[in-house]
């Protein structure tokens, strides 16, 4: 049992976090959103789930008791319970905050994320955003999505890792290859705590970080020496559920396959399998060297 997570906590004396109000599956007790900063303006990192009044109001007695300005809101990227409370918080709990967020590609404009009537201004990997007594860098993360960006609190080497890293449990992805090469960057970047989206505070982020990087590799391993003992044969996501997947109720086969097809996306990225389109079916085959493609 995951310990309960207050819905206002003062963690430093740079950082408050408030929680989302916002339970559920995916986001466990809610989304942990963070006031930094130490001065009049302050940074509020994420903003849960669009009209969860107790949020709002749990988040202007903070900003009222504390006497502060939201200057900046920075999302760490598009899903709605991180980026559904801006409009509720813009021109009201903040009066003009400056909201960021990272691009999700090359084409993206603001009208996918905010109304027109909000100005989005653009993350950029590397960019440092500052107010009194606190300074975070950013970290272009993605994987768990393409936007998603990590922050690091250069006073106190602190990471607030979104949705990259969870208190509890492991992260979903929407591509396995960016996200273990971002899940590689965090490691690099040696953070003494971190702070989480969801689920509480990983007081050991090195042994956290490999975990995660572990459990995806041990999967990986088990996904392509499946391949290569069946290297006859082309193999679909589902045949090497049965495979692999032993102990899994049949009726959680699909979620499992799911999390198979990440796995056989980013080794053929790789060239260590063959991807085959066999009359409309996706099948995979074991590469025994480079030759082959």
């Amino acid at each position: 049992m995951a310990a309960v997570i207050p819905s206002v906590s003062k963690l430093s004396s740079r950082i408050i976090r408030i929680l989302g109000c916002n339970p559920g599956p995916m986001t466990l007790q809610g989304t942990n959103t963070y006031l930094i900063g130490t001065g009049k303006n302050r940074i509020l990192l994420d903003t849960g789930d669009k009209n969860i009044s107790e949020y709002q109001k749990n988040l202007l007695e903070v900003v009222k008791s504390e006497q502060v300005n939201i200057e900046h809101i920075v999302v760490t990227h598009w899903h709605h319970d991180h980026i559904g409370g801006v409009e509720d918080i813009y021109g009201s709990i903040a009066k003009q905050p400056k909201v960021w967020k990272h691009r999700r590609d090359v084409l993206d404009s603001q009208d996918d994320d905010l109304p027109k009537s909000y100005t989005l201004n653009w993350l950029n990997d590397g960019q440092e955003i500052k107010v009194e007594g606190a300074t975070v860098k950013i970290h272009h993360t993605p994987g768990h999505t393409t936007d998603h960006v990590v922050l690091t609190l250069l006073e106190d080497n602190i990471l607030f890792s979104g949705d990259c890293i969870l208190g509890e449990g492991t992260a979903v992805f929407e591509d396995l290859y960016t996200y273990m090469k971002s899940l590689q960057r965090i490691l690099d970047l040696k953070p003494s705590i971190i702070y989480p989206g969801h689920g509480n505070i990983v007081e050991d982020p090195i042994t956290k970080i490999g975990y995660y990087i572990a459990h995806r590799n041990q999967r990986e391993s088990q996904i392509l020496e499946a391949l290569k003992e069946h290297s006859d044969k082309q193999l679909n996501e589902i045949d090497l559920v049965k495979i692999i997947y032993t102990e899994t109720p049949e009726h959680l086969w699909p979620a499992a396959a799911y999390n198979v097809n990440h796995h056989l996306t980013k080794l053929t990225k790789e060239n260590k399998i063959k991807f085959i389109n066999k009359d409309g079916e996706k099948m995979w085959q074991y590469l025994s060297s480079r030759s082959n493609l």
